[in-house]
């Protein structure tokens, strides 16, 4: 196998079926998105008869695991399909797609078998929406899973032994092409003044990378008679949940209150910086962020692009991100605000494959690479973290 290929590996407890993958990351390109696929290890002499089963699933949970109640289950499957990978259906040629099932089939053996799913273009990716500090267990996220089992049948009760379970991540990243960088201006006239006050903003791009500041461009022109007594720069992030009721939650995930004033008849130009990052928002509740596998960390979520015509009442959580800009005016009967409003895309970019390492197959262990994606000159550094 080249060395720029990991392989992922998880055997069931009693060891009858174990999972091989090339990847848990699977990238949605709007138009398509990349199959799942892999191959099942199977024991024969362990089955004792039993088939062996994959799955795919895509499920909502909204509540934690402990508040399933009175067989009530917080959750909803999005999306499952099921493949029965022994005895096999089609012969090992035919089920095969990707040489790196290939390459496996080869080094396993003949109790290997390849499964392969393609996704449907109407799931959400991977996000969930951060716990507070004393919540417990899982909240409301759309997670992923490939599970393999043995079982007399398909609808046959299935003992945890006899099960593996391997989370995968649906994910998108920036498109190769940016569009018009945002720009806005509005003016306000008051009771009492002639002349009005202007205040335009704009950024100077419309995609921006997870840990790469925002600059955010202010102008204001007070031709009134009134005072600009503070200017508040900040990043909000806009996380819906369409499955279940349409809320939204508004944060903001980078604020600056400059303190910046502006008398009656006065200008000012001036650039802010914001950078939006999940560690100045660790112990907020209810701030999307971008689904993560055991033992890594993950990241404020990524801005979500839908695919037209999809139904958005499908897609969990969709998430988006824009600038505010307020002015404080005041006044002799208190303060009023000038806002405008910039929209903005943050995602990461796509990454480089090259810089992936390998990982052995060797007895019955669990071996897993994971990446901490820290913005480093569009970049992205593996490490390898112990099961």
């Amino acid at each position: 196998m080249s060395p720029k290929n990991v392989i992922f590996k998880k055997m069931a407890k009693d060891k009858s079926v174990g999972v091989y993958m090339a990847k848990r990351d699977f990238v949605d390109r709007v138009d398509s998105v990349e199959p799942v696929d892999g191959v099942i290890l199977v024991d024969p002499e362990v089955l004792k008869g039993k088939k062996a089963f994959v799955q795919l699933s895509c499920t909502f949970r909204y509540g934690r695991e402990d508040m399933d109640v009175m067989g009530i289950a917080f959750r909803r499957e999005i999306y499952i399909a099921i493949r029965q990978v022994y005895p096999p259906i089609q012969d090992r040629e035919q089920s095969t797609h990707t040489k790196m099932q290939g390459k496996l089939l080869r080094k396993l053996g003949d109790n290997a078998f390849p499964f392969f799913f393609e996704f449907p273009d109407n799931l959400p990716c991977s996000v969930g929406l951060q716990p507070g500090p004393n919540d417990s267990g899982k909240q409301c996220v759309v997670e992923f899973e490939v599970k393999a089992f043995s079982a007399e049948s398909q609808e046959a009760k299935v003992r945890k032994r006899s099960t593996v379970h391997l989370m995968i991540r649906k994910l998108q990243y920036a498109p190769e092409n940016s569009g018009t960088a945002p720009s806005v201006k509005t003016t306000r006239e008051f009771v009492m003044s002639d002349k009005p006050l202007h205040l335009e903003a704009s950024l100077d791009k419309e995609i921006y990378y997870h840990g790469e500041p925002i600059n955010v461009c202010v102008n204001v022109t007070n031709s009134s008679n009134k005072n600009v007594k503070n200017i508040i720069v900040s990043v909000d992030q806009v996380a819906t949940v369409v499955l279940y009721s349409n809320d939204s939650y508004v944060r903001a995930v980078a604020l600056e209150e400059s303190g910046d004033a502006v008398a009656a008849g006065a200008s000012l130009k001036k650039v802010y910086s914001l950078t939006p990052l999940l560690v100045c928002n660790r112990e907020r509740r209810g701030i999307a962020l971008d689904g993560k596998l055991k033992h890594e960390d993950t990241n404020l979520a990524s801005s979500s692009i839908v695919k037209e015509g999809v139904l958005k009442e499908v897609l969990g959580i969709l998430v988006s991100y824009r600038v505010m800009v307020k002015l404080i005016i005041g006044g002799i009967l208190g303060s009023s605000e000038v806002g405008v409003e910039l929209p903005l895309t943050l995602m990461h970019p796509k990454p480089d494959l090259g810089t992936n390492i390998f990982i052995s197959i060797c007895g019955h262990e669990l071996h897993e690479l994971h990446f901490s994606e820290v913005f480093k000159a569009s970049l992205y550094s593996p490490k390898v973290a112990n099961p």
